[in-house]
């Protein structure tokens, strides 16, 4: 970004960031506005107090724009995930590997199986609360049957959707994380893996201990869901081939956008074995995105596999945008670097560096209850702070997303709070315990952080 237009003192960059908080807390909960308008609103008043200090518009919008560029990969990314995952659905690669999924369920592994397989599908669609909203209100429902404890199978559910939501190519929080730092996608997926992992790997030893509690009874939803599936004509095992071919590329570390792009065309040709999409059918899925034929009747699995489109990505597109001209007008009026100046002589090691990060990212979640602005206020907040303790832009951006992305869920006003607590029609504070996923990742992070394994330093390219 640009070099501040004003040199202002700490205290008044607190009271600036305070009333920023305030005003964002009061219009996103209690007036319950999308982000996007708290964020013009903060801009509006942001541009006031410049006007006020003698700055001219035209030098403050300049430090917007800086703002935007900083990020402006991940602007264009998005377009990119939205075609990919009209075309995924088209060739059947996403609803294939859920369909293949549904095989995990065991009765005797209950809420194991529940965690496993909202993992995967998490993963293969990118979002988290499509899938508590469609996975998760079914395996609630299999759980009366199963006479299992609903707190422990909406926390099995929260833990595997937001696993999907972190780990995914496909998901907005990830490529927010990645871009705001300006690191790829995928060197990012793979460094989260540190932290990841282990967390999933003991979430599913815990859950595997408490699946035995429930009794076995029929899997009826669970095969028709399978069969619903089917009825869409893409299940096809060869559709799996985008996934293996984007795992390929990935693993070899190909840019993003070429990643995408490859998989993208892989996925089209696949289409054309089992489908005759015409040529003005193909723009309408990857504008608005991929939808069954409206006669079938396949319940739930519609919601599912009706996802992508240019257009499913405005919405992150736009807040994405406003939020780093935020971050580059409040770099312009000197609140950020006054901020740092102010908390500089603490942050002296990676140890506090990361929890800083961490305790911004989740206080925001907690004040704000927004996921998006938890990631984007630390993120350009603390970005400096890394790159002046010489460690890799990688670390700050597995850290908002270990701090903010998984922990949005177990706030109860926060905006994933309130949904899933809606459509599972289970409190927050019941299932909270039991998201094991959620805060496994923050300790990981933190422990890491104070430690030093699997840091790495800014040379480490």
């Amino acid at each position: 970004m640009r070099e501040p237009l004003l040199t202002i003192r700490p205290r008044e960059a607190v009271i600036a960031a305070l009333l920023i908080v305030a005003v964002m807390g009061i219009t996103m909960i209690g007036f319950e506005w999308i982000p996007h308008l708290s964020v013009i609103l903060v801009v509006c008043g942001l541009l006031a107090f410049g006007k006020f200090k003698g700055i001219s518009f035209q030098d403050m919008q300049e430090g917007m724009a800086s703002g935007v560029m900083s990020g402006i990969g991940a602007i264009y990314l998005f377009f990119f995930i939205g075609l990919l995952v009209s075309a995924m659905m088209m060739s059947g690669s996403i609803p294939t590997l859920m369909y293949y999924g549904f095989d995990l369920i065991s009765p005797k592994l209950f809420y194991f199986s529940a965690f496993v397989l909202t993992s995967i599908v998490g993963v293969s669609i990118g979002s988290s609360l499509t899938t508590c909203a469609t996975l998760g209100v079914a395996f609630l429902g299999m759980g009366e049957a199963f006479d299992a404890n609903p707190a422990i199978v909406a926390g099995a559910v929260v833990s595997g959707a937001f696993f999907g939501d972190k780990m995914s190519p496909l998901s907005d929080t990830t490529s927010i994380a990645a871009s705001i730092v300006g690191i790829d996608l995928f060197e990012h997926i793979r460094n989260m893996m540190y932290t990841t992992l282990p967390a999933w790997i003991l979430t599913a030893v815990f859950f595997w201990m408490l699946s035995g509690n429930t009794a076995q009874t029929d899997i009826t939803g669970i095969q028709e869901y399978r069969a619903n599936l089917e009825a869409t004509s893409l299940i096809h095992g060869y559709a799996l081939l985008p996934f293996a071919v984007l795992l390929l590329l990935v693993l070899r570390k190909i840019n993003a956008i070429y990643a995408i792009i490859i998989t993208i065309i892989v996925s089209l040709i696949i289409t054309y074995f089992h489908s005759s999409i015409s040529i003005d059918q193909l723009g309408g899925y990857f504008f608005s995105g991929y939808k069954p034929a409206e006669d079938l009747e396949i319940g739930e699995v519609a919601k599912l596999v009706s996802r992508g489109g240019v257009n499913s990505m405005f919405f992150t597109q736009t807040i994405v945008i406003l939020a780093l001209s935020l971050g580059g007008l409040l770099n312009a009026l000197g609140i950020l670097p006054a901020l740092m100046s102010g908390i500089a002589h603490l942050l002296t090691s990676a140890g506090r560096a990361t929890f800083t990060v961490a305790a911004t990212s989740l206080s925001v979640n907690v004040l704000i209850g927004e996921q998006y602005l938890s990631l984007l206020l630390s993120g350009n907040t603390f970005k400096p702070v890394y790159e002046r303790l010489g460690l890799h832009p990688r670390n700050i951006a597995r850290t908002i997303e270990d701090a903010g992305t998984v922990m949005n869920p177990l706030v109860p006003w926060s905006v994933c709070g309130v949904f899933i607590s809606s459509v599972l029609d289970v409190p927050v504070l019941s299932y909270l315990p039991y998201a094991f996923f959620c805060y496994l990742c923050l300790i990981l992070t933190l422990i890491f952080g104070f430690t030093g394994v699997t840091l790495s330093q800014a040379e480490d390219k």
